[in-house]
């Protein structure tokens, strides 16, 4: 669980002696000073925990949460962070993908969750479209940090440094995405798993690398080849959040539907469901419609 109010000191948990533990403060003091000022503000806290806890070994434990009562339900479970995914467009709206997620939307449902949500991270995704240029990426970021949000993820790499690098200098944390991004699946065709050639593993190192220079508090690797991913992880200086990218990222985010079963129609070779929600709800609907029926004999 996140402590709010711990303070940043990125490396701590890879130390390998005296001399590491200073460098690495010496390195980062900068990335710390930026979340570390006063008044504390409720999303520098938990910018701060969030990191803090990484730097202790802690796992980061990240769900998907689409309105209050997700929000409030995984809260008091004690989920590290709530990302509003735009993922809510598949499993809430219906439609067949991501790309068809509009700002209002992510905006209704970020004011949804930032409501039922007291204690954890949220970070809001940046809509298909919301990205074309810095300028637009940031005042699309305010406008999601206003709705609630702590901080806000946009998918790129490399590609997207100088849209990171605005991010950071209007003092709005974001949290890189990289490798599968599912705002490209109409141009690749599908979701693909990278780092699966010498090519493709070097493209995600120097993504991982530009992203981190650029500003960005952490990053998401999505369907990368877990050897890759763990060389990231251990080459960056950020948290890293995996899914469907092996076991050795600093923590795992998965959609909520998936975990406990909501979303019957499509289910990845990832996810390990935890409960069946979707058949509970047909058990209890039927339940109710014969009960409801035999009255009217």
């Amino acid at each position: 669980m996140l402590e709010l109010g711990a303070v940043w000191t990125r490396g701590a948990a890879q130390q390998t002696g005296a001399g590491t533990t200073t460098q690495a403060r010496r390195d980062f003091a900068w990335r710390r000073a930026r979340f570390d000022f006063a008044p504390r503000t409720r999303m520098n806290e938990r910018i701060l925990a969030f990191q803090s806890a990484c730097d202790r070994g802690e796992r980061i434990a990240v769900l998907t949460a689409y309105d209050y009562a997700q929000a409030r339900l995984l809260d008091e479970a004690g989920v590290d962070v709530l990302l509003v995914g735009d993922s809510l467009g598949m499993v809430v709206l219906g439609y067949p993908d991501t790309t068809l997620v509009t700002m209002d939307e992510m905006l209704h449902h970020t004011r949804a969750v930032a409501r039922g949500a007291q204690r954890p991270l949220v970070i809001a995704d940046l809509p298909f479209g919301s990205t074309a240029t810095p300028d637009f990426t940031v005042a699309n970021s305010r406008r999601l940090i206003e709705a609630g949000a702590h901080a806000v993820k946009i998918e790129g790499g490399a590609s997207h440094a100088a849209h990171i690098s605005a991010l950071a200098a209007a003092d709005i944390p974001v949290m890189a995405h990289i490798g599968m991004q599912p705002q490209q699946v109409r141009i690749e065709g599908g979701y693909k798993i990278k780092g699966k050639t010498a090519e493709q593993s070097a493209a995600l190192l120097a993504d991982a690398a530009a992203v981190e220079k650029a500003g960005a508090f952490g990053l998401l690797l999505e369907l990368v080849v877990p050897a890759v991913a763990k060389e990231i992880s251990d080459r960056t200086r950020i948290p890293t959040i995996g899914i469907g990218s092996g076991a050795e990222c600093d923590g795992q985010v998965l959609v909520l539907h998936d975990v406990i079963g909501l979303f019957p129609w499509f289910k990845p070779k990832f996810a390990t469901q935890r409960a069946d929600v979707s058949a509970e709800i047909r058990r209890a609907t039927a339940e109710f419609i014969r009960d409801v029926k035999a009255r009217s004999q």
